[in-house]
């Protein structure tokens, strides 16, 4: 039966506001936060992105299938999103190395989803009032049933979602002729940070994100790694006491997204939640140390505050936003460590920032 053929859905939102659709495979309903990514490209490692755990996703590209899925582009073992909102839905993909067409994906992976939606519309209202709790879901299931669920549903604001993504054990990555042995705190790591590591021939021992000091403590690092991960920050409190550690041990460190909001936190500058949030391919950034400008790839809905971190005397601000100025990177005056708030592995995305792989490698060569 063709998507369009099936059974009407909507889209219900906090604040009360219905956007009208259709389901998609299975969809039966689910909730989350929800948000939207700007790539026309991508889709797939946008799913898999385990920074993107509990939020419903919405595409605001017109068309999207058109290339199918392929196992390599994989960021996780699993589709992390809680749902996705598109407007089209390609059903016949035309790329040669496609191994499942998006609709084949999204029914293997259980994927609940909803099409003909008026998404410009959506994402207008969500630039407008910010991001919100919603729920996507059959309209035969009824508005009241779905507005009951949606109410029960927690905030992002102060929720710990750490814990749904990062590994139950202990791992290590082994590469030939290791050069470094790097320590990774696993907040919801992406595929291609590892790879990155990897090319750059770096031994990876990949901890849970609740692994504690003490258990570290027994390892020798060459630097530490704090990955990328959903949720707010400020519930971390044990990955916060760990980045306080090396940074007072002097260990080069490099986090990526949360683990950037990690290392601000622990050098005492506050977070906050955003209003919308950045997420796509092509967002402009500054490197102030250089002046120069990239374009990158972003996935976040907190934010490390401006302010506090131009006001901390141990902290230089290395890289800026240039839609809303927010604050993109840091760098320690005095310790072997810094951060952004972007991906610099790409995928999806361009590849301007990864530099920043060489930057870390050259922190543990000096120390």
């Amino acid at each position: 039966m063709k998507y369009n053929q099936t059974e009407n859905a909507v889209v219900l939102l906090q604040d009360g506001t219905i956007f009208h659709g259709k389901a998609v495979g299975d969809l039966n309903y689910a909730l989350g936060e929800i948000c939207f990514n700007t790539g026309m490209t991508g889709y797939q490692e946008v799913f898999t992105d385990p920074s993107y755990f509990g939020q419903i996703m919405v595409t605001t590209n017109a068309h999207i299938g058109n290339y199918g899925t392929n196992n390599q582009d994989m960021e996780s073992s699993k589709v992390q999103i809680s749902g996705l909102v598109c407007k089209n839905f390609a059903l016949n993909p035309s790329r040669v190395d496609s191994d499942l067409s998006l609709s084949d994906f999204i029914s293997q992976n259980k994927l609940h989803t909803i099409s003909d939606v008026d998404t410009r519309a959506l994402v207008r209202h969500i630039r407008k009032h910010g991001a919100m709790n919603a729920v996507i879901g059959k309209l035969s299931l009824g508005i009241d049933f779905l507005k009951e669920k949606l109410s029960a549903h927690p905030s992002m604001n102060g929720l710990e979602l750490a814990s749904q993504v990062s590994t139950k054990e202990i791992y290590e990555v082994a590469v030939d002729n290791p050069q470094y042995h790097v320590g990774i705190l696993d907040l919801g790591i992406k595929q291609n940070i590892i790879r990155e590591l990897k090319k750059r021939n770096c031994r990876l021992t990949v901890f849970p994100f609740d692994t504690k000091l003490e258990t570290l403590k027994d390892y020798k690092f060459d630097g530490f790694f704090v990955s990328n991960g959903p949720g707010d920050p400020s519930p971390l409190k044990n990955a916060t006491e760990i980045a306080k550690h090396y940074l007072e041990i002097d260990m080069p460190y490099f986090g990526i997204c949360l683990g950037h909001q990690i290392l601000a936190q622990s050098l005492g500058i506050s977070t906050f939640k955003m209003h919308n949030g950045h997420r796509g391919i092509n967002h402009p950034v500054q490197n102030l140390l250089t002046g120069k400008d990239e374009v990158t790839s972003q996935n976040h809905g907190f934010a490390v505050d401006r302010e506090s971190a131009e006001n901390h005397r141990d902290v230089d601000i290395s890289h800026v936003h240039l839609n809303d100025h927010t604050l993109a990177g840091i760098r320690h005056k005095t310790k072997p460590a810094f951060s952004v708030q972007y991906h610099p592995e790409a995928s999806p995305g361009p590849n301007d920032a990864m530099y920043l792989f060489d930057d870390f490698i050259e922190l543990m060569q000096n120390a």
